[in-house]
């Protein structure tokens, strides 16, 4: 029942930017972090940003300086702000989020995939 709904993906030309978005709905008990993965052509899908609940970031070194992940805890959503894109940036981006659910006193973990969206980045 848990969906993850990506939205911002599209074609840029390098040196542009994007914003994509996540928003989780369903019955998500706790969020405590959401993350931004990426798969390239012909390579393994790589994490490319997370953010906790408390908002803690971490970035790939690739992507550092250029990338910034914010979330809106309220509205369970989860953005990427994507600036001077590169043509190496392209990849189907996916969201991520890591939860908790309580039941009877014990704590379970788990986590939930969007379907993905696609970036391209081209002249």
């Amino acid at each position: 029942q848990v969906q993850l709904v990506e939205s911002g993906g599209g074609l840029v030309q390098p040196g542009e930017s994007l914003r994509l978005s996540c928003a989780a709905s369903g019955r998500i008990f706790s969020i405590y972090r959401m993350s931004w993965y990426r798969q390239a052509p012909g390579k393994q899908r790589e994490l490319v940003a997370t953010i906790t609940n408390g908002g803690a970031a971490n970035y790939a070194e690739l992507v550092k300086g250029r990338f910034a992940i914010s979330r809106d805890n309220a509205k369970n959503t989860v953005s990427l702000q994507m600036n001077s894109l590169k043509p190496e940036d392209t990849a189907v981006y996916y969201c991520h989020v890591d939860g908790v659910r309580t039941v009877s006193g014990s704590t379970y973990e788990m986590d939930y995939w969007g379907k993905g969206t696609l970036v391209t980045v081209s002249s």
